[in-house]
C-alpha cells in the first residue's frame, strides 16, 4: 500500500486515530503493513513540524 506523505495537522490527526486501531495489527499482514507504513509517514511529518533539540 502506498500511502500518500502527511501534508497538514488534519492528515496528521487522522494518521494518528488510524494508528490507534492498528496497535493490536499482526505484522505481515495488509493491517500490519498498513501500520508501519503510518508510522513512517507520522514520523517524517513530526521531524519536520516537531523536531527535537
Amino acid at each position: 500500500m502506498a500511502l500518500p506523505p502527511i501534508s497538514n495537522e488534519q492528515e496528521h490527526a487522522a494518521a494518528l486515530d488510524r494508528i490507534e486501531l492498528l496497535l493490536e495489527a499482526e505484522p505481515g499482514t495488509p493491517e500490519g503493513d498498513e501500520f508501519d507504513e503510518l508510522m513512517q509517514l507520522i514520523k517524517e511529518y513530526e521531524d519536520i513540524h516537531y523536531p527535537m533539540p
